[in-house]
């Protein structure tokens, strides 16, 4: 039987990414043909991005395939790191790896985060996308080939490694970690397609310092043993800090726009009200058949042939039906989404922020605090007024979120998950502990209220809480 062909895919990002004739590269192009991996054509890397940056159409489909090619990178950096310290290269698990970094996104549902946030809320079982990944490696025409091809059981090496919250070993930690495969890939492929000039990486001058260094795996005091990792070297500091820096903006002037955080609530609204229709009795309401893969998918959330059902592409094709809908809310919200009519953004932390007077003697931590507990204040009210007021209506939308710019050891637990520097003297640092800007870094806490432009009563109703929690805070 004569060897395949090696394959190769043009990419904006990486140029040429190659899958060699290899059996088991080969058999990562056979898995890439399956229906499960091409689906994710049809599901965009960024959402409702496109309704700020344009040029934000790219996919889960695009990015996984980065994935594979930068982790490939990242896997040499090993390989050569063993050679030369006459150590045994563990081949089977580095392709273990390498599997998982290509199908690491394979269970994303439509617009990813948006709908999984949704699925948190309703405890669907298959919204959650690691569940789903893990289920099509081992269950689908994925395992199937994976098994054929690499040897009885493969799948579930590759599914496991999914399952990990946290890195367990240096080959894992290419998939998930904080200096990991996806996030190299996604920061470069992410800034490109935005159009942001900002958040700028450079991985080649990462990749060329990148060594493998055997660090302790608990505190200096509390030292449990070793384990082999990735570090960089000196040189690659000042880099790894802007590595870091680039994801950071990344959040703000992207992620986190108030303008695609404002569609993706729409969306939600919209799931949740299709939802209370359906386990209401009231399918022909939502404007859609019995049998779209929305309503099959309300019905059995549990069911892995339901949720790759949906994608981006079967929503955007239910928009006509939903702006026909029988329910004005829905009608609402699908013509806020079709004709781009989105809702106004009334930023709560930044008018607590900015009217909550500077306590004296009050430590910025403090005040941080202080700030928190007035928007959850303002959030819970809102939330309270909305049920007593609207009953199920999306009048008043909430977008509340935390994320942590970089996570300490104490957080993760584990050296495999943070970004360490090799000093001079040959120990490893952690980046937060050698760089005052990343180990000051404060958390990107956001609180955001949503109200259609025309809804002058929800607007006031918003406008006034805020004022009354602000009073509250100052009186206390």
């Amino acid at each position: 039987m004569p060897k395949p062909k090696s394959q190769r895919l043009r990419d904006p990002v990486h140029n040429l990414i190659e899958f060699d004739n290899s059996q088991f590269e080969s058999t990562l192009w056979q898995v890439v043909q399956t229906r499960p991996f091409q689906r994710l054509r049809r599901i965009r890397q960024l959402g409702f991005s496109e309704f700020v940056f344009p040029g934000a159409t790219h996919t889960r489909f695009a990015h996984s395939i980065g994935v594979f090619h930068t982790a490939r990178q990242l896997m040499r950096v090993i390989e050569r790191y063993v050679a030369s310290h006459d150590q045994q290269f563990k081949q089977q698990q580095a392709q273990f790896a390498l599997a998982a970094a290509l199908l690491h996104d394979v269970g994303h549902g439509m617009f990813s985060h948006a709908f999984e946030s949704v699925g948190k809320e309703f405890k669907w079982p298959m919204a959650k996308h690691e569940d789903v990944s893990q289920q099509l490696i081992r269950d689908s025409e994925i395992g199937e080939i994976l098994n054929k091809e690499l040897g009885k059981g493969y799948s579930g090496n590759v599914a496991d490694i999914i399952a990990q919250e946290i890195p367990i070993d240096l080959y894992g930690s290419l998939v998930s970690s904080q200096f990991d495969a996806d996030r190299l890939d996604y920061m470069q492929r992410d800034r490109l397609m935005t159009g942001v000039q900002s958040s700028g990486v450079d991985p080649t001058w990462l990749l060329s310092n990148l060594e493998v260094a055997e660090v302790p795996t608990g505190s200096d005091e509390t030292s449990t043993g070793t384990v082999e990792t990735l570090v960089l070297g000196p040189k690659a500091a000042q880099t790894a800090e802007s590595y870091v820096l680039a994801l950071f903006h990344l959040y703000p002037n992207v992620y986190l726009h108030k303008a695609t955080r404002g569609a993706e609530v729409v969306f939600q609204a919209m799931i949740r009200r299709i939802v209370k229709l359906t386990n209401d009795g009231n399918i022909d309401k939502t404007g859609l058949p019995i049998n779209h893969p929305i309503i099959r998918f309300i019905a059995e959330p549990g069911n892995l042939s339901r949720a790759t059902a949906l994608d981006d592409t079967v929503f955007w094709g239910a928009l006509p039906m939903l702006a026909e809908s029988g329910d004005e809310d829905v009608r609402k919200l699908a013509h806020a989404l079709s004709e781009r009519r989105l809702t106004r953004c009334i930023d709560v932390r930044q008018h607590v922020e900015s009217e909550l007077p500077q306590k004296a003697g009050e430590k910025r931590d403090q005040r941080q605090a202080r700030v928190k507990l007035t928007c959850d204040s303002v959030a819970a009210a809102l939330r309270e007024i909305n049920i007593e007021k609207y009953g199920d209506s999306s009048r008043i939308m909430l977008d509340q979120y935390v994320r942590h710019p970089y996570k300490r050891f104490q957080d993760s637990k584990t050296p495999l998950n943070q970004i360490l520097i090799r000093l001079g003297d040959g120990r490893s640092k952690d980046m937060a502990d050698l760089s005052p800007i990343i180990g000051n870094a404060e958390s990107f806490n956001l609180c955001r209220a949503y109200v259609f432009r025309d809804d002058v009563e929800a607007s006031e109703i918003v406008w006034n809480i805020m004022r009354t929690k602000i009073e509250e805070c100052n009186d206390a």
